[in-house]
């Protein structure tokens, strides 16, 4: 289990995170989320001991990471590292070493690894002659492929296409299987929605979010009614608790000040019978995002 207890750090007048503190269970999938500059890659480079915090402190399992304890780490950085000239298994077998794996161990394993994430190559292929996705996918076998008990991915998704990150959503839940605590930082919000079982927001370097995605949303009331009705802009618009009404052409979008509103609005729409859809939800993890990431500018 990673701790995070209280962490600060400062870069000159820049107060880069400030009193930051959370725990990833063991078997556990936490999404770390914020705008650029937020403070996500500083906490990622404290927890490794890359920077040294102002103040706070990190432990797994209880106590301070000790160097051992770096080698069950696998971090995947947001500037990928790679050797382009270097063969897929010698790049692989060179990092697996690096964290004390043996590498008859890692050139035995790695053909699973490059079946399970689909890698379109071969093992004796130079990295510089795959694909951009595929060289991302070769370097996350090289973070996981010692089997890690602690995984940090700096924006493991950047710049895959649907499928691939698909496939390494698949690749982070089998990790959390296996029992590691894992963290990752994502813009994009499907991804997090998806995968994260515990998700923290930071907003110039402060938690301002933390909880289940469930409990953060359900935290912002069900705010936001989908509406195919014949019931007009303006006579919605009109209506007590209605902020505001949004037609994207085949439904009415409604933003409530109060959730208690949806009610008068079901009523008006069924007046008159069966409606196609009526649908009071809670805001979106990407619209929740953008609230909170606006409110610095209150």
């Amino acid at each position: 289990m990673l701790e995070v207890q209280q962490l600060s750090k400062r870069f000159g007048s820049m107060q880069a995170v400030r009193d930051e503190s959370f725990t990833v269970k063991n078997g556990e999938i936490m999404g770390l989320i914020g705008q650029n500059g937020a403070g996500k890659t500083t906490t990622f480079r404290m927890i490794l001991n890359f920077l040294k915090p102002d103040q706070g402190r990190v432990l797994l399992d209880g106590h301070a990471l000790t160097a051992a304890d770096y080698n069950s780490i696998g971090y995947l950085p947001e500037e990928r590292g790679l050797y382009p000239k270097m063969k897929v298994e010698d790049q692989i077998v060179y990092f697996a070493q690096l964290h004390g794996m043996k590498a008859r161990d890692a050139i035995t394993q790695l053909d699973t690894w490059m079946k399970r994430f689909d890698v379109k190559g071969k093992r004796t292929d130079r990295v510089k002659d795959l694909s951009k996705g595929n060289q991302q996918k070769v370097q996350l076998i090289a973070t996981l492929i010692h089997m890690p008990k602690l995984v940090i991915l700096d924006e493991p998704f950047s710049g895959l296409d649907p499928v691939n990150a698909s496939v390494l959503e698949e690749g982070i839940r089998m990790m959390r299987a296996e029992g590691a605590a894992i963290i990752y930082s994502s813009h994009d919000m499907g991804n997090v929605e998806a995968l994260s079982d515990h998700l923290i927001m930071l907003r110039s370097g402060e938690v301002v979010l933390n909880g289940t995605v469930d409990e953060i949303r359900d935290s912002f009331g069900r705010t936001k009614v989908y509406l195919e009705s014949p019931l007009s802009t303006a006579t919605l618009q009109a209506m007590a608790g209605v902020r505001a009404v949004r037609d994207d052409g085949r439904r009415k979008v409604i933003t409530l000040d109060d959730p208690a509103a949806g009610q008068a609005i079901f009523t008006a729409a069924t007046a008159n019978g069966y409606i196609q859809e009526f649908s009071q939800q809670a805001p979106t993890l990407d619209e929740i995002f953008r609230i909170k990431a606006g409110a610095q500018n209150d």
